[in-house]
């Protein structure tokens, strides 16, 4: 735990700039025209580097909350950690953390990466989440030609695990190592259909 704490990491301390992170997501969500704060912040997701810095951190989170998931997606495998105590910053109670473990791909920054927020809409796939997002976010559909100008990257995925039974195609907009992504489904419903 000592490793974590020397290099800002520790639950703790990233608690802590918890508060700095999500004023950062919500000045994303201003420049992108997106109101979020009636919407649901379905969980929050760190990124890091090093393999064993993520077996610390997934064991260190499970003092704060209970393995919803351990999944293999991609290639390696996304932790998720319900929390015990919801976590409550601004408007929004954030219920689950996600872990993945490291890829081949390097972080220039490690820690707090993204927040998922649950658009809720009927899209089994990438175009229909479009629909519903500029049918919730009316400013948005103005917005899609001018994101590069503005450097914000979008990408669209429909990322599963082996078992899901439940499409949650995706739309993230990412700036300066924040990062915003939205979805039809919350985690825990997803996680829920590999047991359907």
């Amino acid at each position: 735990m000592q490793k974590l704490t020397d290099i800002g990491l520790h639950p703790e301390q990233m608690l802590a700039n918890l508060p700095v992170f999500l004023d950062r997501i919500t000045a994303l969500a201003n420049e992108l025209g997106l109101s979020l704060e009636q919407y649901q912040a379905d969980h929050i997701a760190l990124r890091v580097n090093d393999l064993d810095i993520a077996k610390a951190l997934h064991q260190a989170w499970l003092a704060y909350g209970d393995e919803w998931s351990n999944n293999m997606i991609n290639g390696r495998p996304i932790i998720v950690i319900g929390f015990h105590q919801p976590l409550n910053v601004g408007s929004w109670s954030i219920e689950c953390l996600e872990l993945p473990y490291p890829s081949d791909k390097t972080y220039p920054q490690e820690g707090w990466e993204h927040v998922e927020f649950v658009i809720p809409g009927k899209a089994n796939n990438t175009d229909e989440l479009k629909d519903v997002l500029e049918s919730a976010f009316p400013l948005l559909e103005q917005e899609w030609p001018r994101l590069s100008e503005k450097g914000i990257k979008l990408k669209a995925s429909s990322p599963s695990g082996e078992k899901e039974r439940l499409p949650n195609p995706t739309y993230a907009f990412k700036k300066n190592g924040v990062c915003i992504k939205l979805h039809p489904c919350s985690l825990k419903d997803v996680i829920d259909s590999e047991y359907a």
